[in-house]
């Protein structure tokens, strides 16, 4: 009678961790498909300094303009002529996002413009030139 007691003491002292571990996987879970992922240009951009520069964490569509006046998008360099095509491409991706300029403090201010209105051409009104804020 003494070892069978002894054995149900153990069973009943014994932790099943079953319900937390698959409350755990289900926070997992949830913080991966609730995350907003945001996409690389690919490139090293020096941004201007500006004094009104604010803070938006909307963007999520980032095109970079280097020094070299090329353009960048996902890790890729861009042509022009299918800029509005990479940026619908982005859209379907990520239809809420709005679309941060990244340009480099020597570019061209041309190709700023030409992202700025293949994006409206897009469909996208929320264009961003991301600055450098100067103290």
């Amino acid at each position: 009678m003494n070892r069978y007691r002894t054995k149900v003491d153990e069973e009943v002292q014994a932790i099943d961790l079953t319900p937390m571990l698959d409350v755990v996987f289900i926070m997992l879970i949830f913080f991966i498909v609730t995350a907003s992922f945001v996409k690389d240009t690919g490139k090293e951009i020096t941004r201007p300094d500006s004094t009104t520069a604010e803070d938006s964490p909307r963007a999520s569509l980032l095109i970079a303009v280097t020094k070299e006046n090329e353009i960048w998008m996902d890790n890729q360099r861009i042509d022009p002529s299918v800029l509005r095509l990479a940026i619908e491409r982005m859209r379907v991706e990520n239809p809420k996002g709005a679309i941060a300029i990244q340009a480099d403090e020597h570019s061209n201010i041309k190709f700023v413009v030409e992202i700025a209105n293949a994006a409206r051409q897009a469909g996208i009104t929320d264009v961003i030139v991301s600055t450098q804020k100067s103290n």
